[in-house]
């Protein structure tokens, strides 16, 4: 058990579902302005942004949809663990919500020694390799070219609405690929593609599908590739890959199809298989020529390439591939995650909605609906929070919870400062909740 009397210095109030968190405003213990200026900044925010709050408030659907439902079990184990890293200080306010602290969860089977050390390293690799400041220091010039000889990219949903990625190894001019770009460069556009996928196409899929959507369906076509495709750099590039994606990206992949598979690559699979998990050898399927019912099984022929089977030729993008087809470009769901991301950095911001926050995701449409580089990789990928009140209200419930036990077995000086800050708390959600029934009619 923790003594330290820094851990519990200043209380932070974060919702963390879905795909990122948000913050309440709450200042530190022992300042009896806490009450007052929580309630203060909630009706400091701009009429238009609060009349925004109001229909996302009272869009019960919609908060469902993008949380999806919990398994009780798994919520139950996700609380535990939450408390777990609260307790030991360790709990951080940004990706603590319950569908990535579930990703890590079930990557170590519920063990959480385990699970614990993983989440503790990705947080560790986040800020080592600067994710969050990847929008702002990275951009990703030879995109254009690196598609040419690199044929790869997102288009349409399954028909469960995920969103459908594909790639065609068997085309990959490696030469020129690694003429036009680095190991390091490419590894750094694809985490920000990972971010992107996690914080605009799950959600808007999401919407689209009116489910919640957290896991991608993968297909790679392997016509053509033996031995000779894979060079030292390019296994360099696979290993590092494959290592961020198992480590900091776990339970993101449904289903992989791998098509088109002949001799010469199933020798290779024989060999790649040893570097994968076994969870994820096990959402493997490896086709022959014969693939196209299997695909049509799970993705609407609008939504499958030409070149694939479908009948989807994105003629006015110069190619599938090029098109990054999916809900994720509809502006209508650009428009109201844009909202949802506003009411988000209100929060963050203590009600000062003229701020912007460095933090808080930037959908910007136009950006969005532009064909070229910047697209890709100069999106905001802060995790975003969801809005829901009810959410909110749980999730300060398992911090009072760890105050509590915090109380109960710490036996020093602090313990009338620990109790005060408990009264605090629950005074401000008090406070916050009849704020929340008078503005948003919930």
């Amino acid at each position: 058990m923790h003594k330290s009397k820094d851990i519990y210095k200043e209380i932070t109030i974060s919702r963390g579902f879905g795909e990122g968190e948000e913050r309440l405003p709450f200042v530190p213990w022992g300042t009896s302005s806490s009450f007052n200026s929580g309630i203060k900044t909630m009706l400091s925010y701009p009429a238009k942004l609060r009349d925004s709050l109001k229909k996302l408030g009272r869009s019960k659907s919609m908060q469902l949809v993008l949380e999806g439902a919990h398994d009780p079990k798994d919520e139950q184990l996700v609380e535990s663990f939450r408390e777990l890293l609260f307790i030991e200080g360790q709990l951080p306010g940004k990706y603590s919500d319950y569908h990535t602290l579930l990703r890590f969860l079930r990557k170590r089977d519920f063990d959480f020694s385990k699970a614990k050390e993983t989440f503790l390293n990705y947080l560790k690799w986040r800020r080592n390799f600067r994710v969050d400041m990847i929008p702002k220091e990275f951009k990703f010039e030879e995109f254009e070219d690196v598609k040419k000889c690199y044929h790869h990219g997102y288009h349409g949903v399954d028909r469960l609405g995920r969103p459908v990625y594909i790639e065609r190894v068997g085309m990959v001019d490696l030469n020129k690929l690694f003429q036009l770009t680095t190991i390091e460069r490419f590894v750094k556009y694809h985490v920000s593609e990972q971010e992107k996928t996690i914080n605009l196409r799950y959600p808007a899929c999401s919407v689209a599908a009116k489910r919640h959507i957290s896991s991608t369906t993968s297909i790679v076509d392997v016509n053509g590739v033996g031995m000779s495709n894979f060079s030292k750099q390019a296994r360099s590039l696979f290993l590092e890959i494959q290592k961020i994606d198992s480590n900091y990206y776990p339970e993101t992949l449904h289903r992989l199809f791998i098509i088109n598979a002949g001799s010469g690559f199933k020798m290779l699979w024989k060999a790649l298989k040893a570097f994968l998990d076994a969870r994820t050898v096990a959402k493997i399927r490896v086709l022959g020529y014969d693939y196209l019912r299997a695909l049509l099984e799970i993705i609407d022929p609008s939504n499958l390439p030409i070149f694939l089977g479908g009948n989807c030729t994105c003629s006015d993008y110069g190619g599938c591939l090029l098109s990054d087809k999916g809900p994720w470009k509809n502006p209508e769901i650009l428009e109201l995650l844009q909202t949802k991301y506003a009411a988000e950095e209100m929060y963050s911001n203590g009600g000062n909605g003229n701020k912007a926050s460095e933090d808080a995701p930037v959908l910007n449409m136009a950006d969005i609906e532009n064909k070229d580089s910047s697209t890709k990789s100069t999106s905001r990928h802060e995790e975003p929070a969801l809005v829901g009140s009810e959410n909110a209200y749980k999730l300060a419930s398992i911090k009072i919870k760890g105050l509590e036990a915090a109380l109960r077995d710490t036996k020093n000086q602090k313990i009338e400062a620990l109790e005060a800050a408990l009264e605090e708390t629950k005074m401000v959600l008090k406070g916050l909740a009849q704020h929340l029934e008078e503005e948003c009619g919930i």
